[in-house]
C-alpha cells in the first residue's frame, strides 16, 4: 500500500486519479481550494485519509497546504494536478502580484516540491500544449507581453514538464515523471473532449504506485502510459536551472541540488 496526495482533486483528473487508487487499496489524500470544495471531495471519494485545504492562487495558500501536509507524515508519492485551464480573457493579478495561471500552474507545484518532505515519487500534469509553450522567462508574469490566456496555459504546461525533468535530474532518489493526460471532457478541457479521460487519470495513478518497469522511470513525459517527447526546451538543463531560479526568486525558496 501506499501513501499519495494529489493537488487539485476535488473533481475531474485528480478526482478520477484518487478513486482509482482507492479501489486499489492505496492510501489517498485529495486537496482542495477551500471548505466547500473540500466536502465534495470527502463525499465523492470515501475512504480518503483526508482533503487537504489551500488556495494555490496565493502563497498564503500554497504554504498552508504544505504545512498540512508535513504534519499529515511523509507521502510515497505526489501527484501535482492542480491547475487552471486557457479560457481566461484577461489577466488576473493574485494578492501576491503574481499572473494567476503562473501561481496556481506552475509555482504551486514548485513550491510543495521544494517545502515538503520529498516522496519516493512526483507526478506532474502537463499538456500536449507544452509543445506551443515558449522557452523563455523574460516575462513569465505577463506584466509586458498583451495577454494571451492559451499561451499562458501553453508556457505553464511547459514549465511543468521542465519542473518534472528538473527535479528528476537533481534529485535522484525520486522518480519525477510527467502526465499529458490528453484533450479529455473535463471541466477545462469541455464536453466534447475526444480523448480517454479515464486514460489520463489512469496513467497519473500508474505512475505514482506501479511497479511495472515502464513506471519506475525518471525524467520522461507520458500519454496513456507511453512516452511522448514534449518540448525540447524542457529537457534543456540551462532552462531548467532558469526557471527553478525565477521560482526561488518568487517564493525565496531554493530547489535543493
Amino acid at each position: 500500500m501506499a501513501r499519495v496526495f494529489i493537488t487539485g482533486s476535488s473533481d475531474g483528473l485528480g478526482l478520477l486519479a484518487g478513486q482509482r487508487l482507492l479501489r486499489e487499496g492505496h492510501a489517498v489524500t485529495l486537496h482542495a481550494r477551500s471548505e466547500r470544495r473540500a466536502a465534495e471531495a470527502r463525499a465523492k471519494a470515501p475512504g480518503v485519509e483526508g482533503v487537504l485545504i489551500g488556495d494555490f492562487a496565493t502563497i498564503a495558500g500554497m504554504r498552508r497546504v504544505v504545512a498540512e501536509a508535513n504534519a499529515s507524515g511523509p507521502f510515497d508519492a505526489v501527484i501535482h494536478n492542480a491547475g487552471i485551464g486557457y479560457q481566461i480573457p484577461q489577466r488576473v493579478e493574485t494578492a501576491d502580484g503574481l499572473e494567476e495561471t503562473f501561481a496556481v500552474n506552475v509555482l504551486a507545484p514548485y513550491l510543495l516540491t521544494t517545502e515538503m518532505t520529498p516522496p519516493k515519487r512526483l507526478v506532474y500534469l502537463t499538456s500536449g500544449l507544452n509543445r506551443g509553450g515558449s522557452p523563455s522567462l523574460e516575462d513569465p508574469q505577463w506584466k509586458h507581453r498583451r495577454w494571451d490566456g492559451m499561451q499562458a496555459y501553453s508556457d505553464s504546461k511547459l514549465y511543468d514538464v521542465t519542473l518534472a525533468f528538473a527535479f528528476a535530474r537533481r534529485w535522484g532518489t525520486v522518480r519525477s515523471n510527467a502526465v499529458d493526460p490528453g484533450w479529455v471532457a473535463t471541466k477545462m478541457g469541455g464536453p466534447g473532449a475526444p480523448d480517454d479521460l479515464q486514460q489520463g487519470a489512469a496513467t497519473q495513478a500508474w505512475l505514482a504506485v506501479s511497479d511495472d518497469p515502464g513506471a519506475l522511470v525518471s525524467g520522461h513525459n507520458f500519454y496513456h502510459q507511453r512516452w511522448r517527447e514534449p518540448h525540447p526546451a524542457a529537457r534543456d538543463v540551462a532552462f531548467q536551472d532558469e526557471l527553478l531560479a525565477v521560482c526561488a526568486s518568487l517564493t525565496g525558496v531554493a530547489a535543493q541540488p
